[in-house]
């Protein structure tokens, strides 16, 4: 697990690609949608054939933190020409915009289907060391701070409160008819980030957001992870 980790260090970079967050949380236990890295146009769109469409493609360099700022973010694409003219639009956007930026290349994943969005971040503290976050996730976290934390390592009931502790709490348990999300599902989450980054202490910041968060499960859509000296 610690390879992607050490490559990382080797190349002198802080923050891991979204491909390399997510194959470490994937190892894990932490639910996240599949995401392969193209190289090229034509790898993208076989892994976009093989994988299914609609498919979402996404810029890979640790060198382009705000991803959809730069235009390296193209949604919902269903056919291979939609894929090509994304693959050639990303490139042209980040080279122009980051012309310094070094470029792993270019993220697939299916689409996932709608759900609750939720955060789940963690951050250093200088006095208490790792701290989890969890609230509603998307551009809702910005707008609402409604957010709650605990200090990792978590037990189950730290997870179980945090979920409940949050103001949008309601939205998770049906609110207006809508199914209610699967709370068990959503507090192991919280509890396989907590392990993870107790024991890999180098981890300096985590985000995955949005966690869309369903009747039956839920499942990390993006995902960041920037190192620090550990």
């Amino acid at each position: 697990m610690t390879g992607v980790i050490t490559q990382a260090k080797s190349e002198g970079r802080k923050a891991l690609t979204e491909v390399e967050a997510k194959t470490l949380l994937k190892q894990a236990g932490v639910n996240v949608v599949e995401t392969k890295l193209a190289g090229s146009r034509e790898e993208a769109l076989s892994i976009s054939k093989e994988l299914g469409y609609p498919v979402a493609l996404k810029i890979a360099s640790a060198d382009v933190v705000h991803k959809s700022d730069a235009g390296g973010v193209k949604l919902d694409l269903k056919t291979a020409a939609q894929v090509g003219k994304a693959y050639d639009d990303i490139l042209k956007s980040i080279k122009k915009q980051y012309p310094e930026a070094k470029i792993q290349g270019v993220s697939v994943q299916k689409m996932a289907r709608p759900g609750i969005e939720i955060i789940i971040g963690v951050s250093k503290d200088v006095q208490f060391g790792p701290v989890l976050m969890f609230g509603l996730g998307g551009i809702l976290v910005e707008i609402l701070k409604d957010v709650s934390f605990r200090i990792v390592p978590l037990e189950k009931r730290d997870a179980r409160e945090m979920v409940r502790e949050i103001k949008g709490y309601p939205v998770l348990t049906g609110y207006r008819g809508q199914e209610p999300v699967d709370l068990a599902n959503l507090e192991n989450m919280i509890l396989k980030v907590s392990q993870f980054v107790e024991q890999h202490p180098e981890v300096e910041q985590l985000d995955l957001n949005p966690v869309f968060a369903y009747s039956d499960g839920a499942v990390a859509v993006d995902a960041m992870i920037i190192l620090g000296e550990g």
